[in-house]
């Protein structure tokens, strides 16, 4: 026969196991805190940004649609062109980086919207500053290199990234990631009192010998306080000649 269970029947366990429930909240938020402040680096980002236009000898003439389409697919080059060793060395060079040029790469990303002529290069360090630096570094550097590259002056700066006093991190997110760990430890901690509550096969009262052994209830013993069986253990039980006998003996 299929069980079901009611929402008294839900709220009850949760009742019944709330400080388990509750401890893996503050238990999950506790960790999530300290790996949070104390075992993961702040990371910074810095964009600059650069566009794509008309070449210096060409601004004499008309620009039409055909020249914004060829730009814009000049552009899938240039994010290529941007991270490659021959740029990036020199942006190693220029700031005395201590990192290679591939680790330089996975710090840098290229991105333009669609249909855009305007490149943003962001990137992302552990150093806010030094974050400003490459990312200023690189599109100068870009912005150089491009005419002798590809026989075409047509990249213009169009903003530097700038040095902040008070930087604030990307990642990591303290109080999303304490968030994140308290629904999750909440989650997990009502799965786990719901799973105790299911492996407990105690008998706890009459419902329970009628649902599991399938047999009518004939009596029910109520429950009795240890105090009051120590005082009926103890009480006196002398009868009427006992005490005749005692209060006798004590009188002689």
């Amino acid at each position: 026969m299929e069980e079901t269970i009611s929402l008294k029947e839900i709220f009850d366990v949760i009742k019944k196991k709330f400080l388990l429930i509750l401890s893996f909240t503050i238990g999950a938020a506790i960790i999530s805190t300290i790996i949070s402040y104390v075992f993961l680096t702040p990371t910074y980002e810095s964009s600059s940004q650069f566009i794509v236009n008309q070449s210096e000898q060409d601004k004499s003439t008309n620009y039409n649609v055909n020249d914004i389409r060829s730009n814009v697919e000049l552009i899938n080059t240039y994010n290529i062109i941007i991270k490659s060793p021959a740029i990036l060395e020199e942006v190693v060079k220029e700031l005395n980086l201590s990192y290679s040029v591939t680790q330089l790469q996975n710090k840098i990303n290229v991105l333009n919207e669609e249909n855009s002529q305007v490149v943003t290069v962001t990137v992302t360090d552990t150093n806010s500053n030094l974050a400003t630096q490459i990312a200023n570094t690189t599109v100068q550097i870009f912005q150089t290199k491009i005419p002798d590259l590809m026989n075409a002056d047509n990249v213009h700066i169009l903003s530097e990234a700038e040095m902040k006093e008070n930087p604030s991190p990307v990642s990591p997110r303290p109080m999303l990631n304490i968030a994140i760990a308290v629904v999750l430890g909440g989650m997990i901690g009502v799965g786990s009192a719901f799973l105790l509550e299911y492996l407990d096969n105690t008998i706890m009262s009459e419902e329970d010998v009628e649902k599991t052994l399938n047999l009518p209830v004939l009596g029910v013993i109520t429950h009795i306080n240890d105090g009051d069986v120590q005082k009926e253990r103890f009480k006196p039980t002398l009868n009427r000649s006992d005490r005749r006998r005692l209060y006798g003996s004590k009188k002689g």
